[in-house]
């Protein structure tokens, strides 16, 4: 699993059938000090997550798993909304 920040979000009125239905949130994966890294995604909201938020997101299989979409294209799916992330500095050494 991964920590990201929704930053928006895509309407495709044209989409793979088992698609139909997602919500679709472009998603900047972060650090564990919320500081950005690399490129965004675009990932199937499962939980209601708004722009803004923090979100954990997961990638591949289980992304799908949950999703609970098995046979859809997906390969990023928010699973969880983030109320707190605690980092003990000292331990990352």
């Amino acid at each position: 699993m991964h920590i990201g920040k929704v930053v928006g979000t895509v309407v495709a009125t044209r989409k793979d059938e088992n698609l139909t239905g997602c919500k679709l949130m472009i998603t900047q994966p972060l650090d564990s000090f919320k500081k950005p890294i690399g490129n965004t995604i675009i990932a199937v909201d499962t939980v209601g997550a708004g722009i803004g938020e923090i979100v954990v997101y997961t990638k591949g299989t289980a992304a799908r798993i949950g999703a609970n979409r098995l046979d859809a294209p997906i390969d990023a799916s928010i699973v969880a909304i983030v109320d707190n992330v605690d980092v003990y500095n000292d331990l990352l050494e």
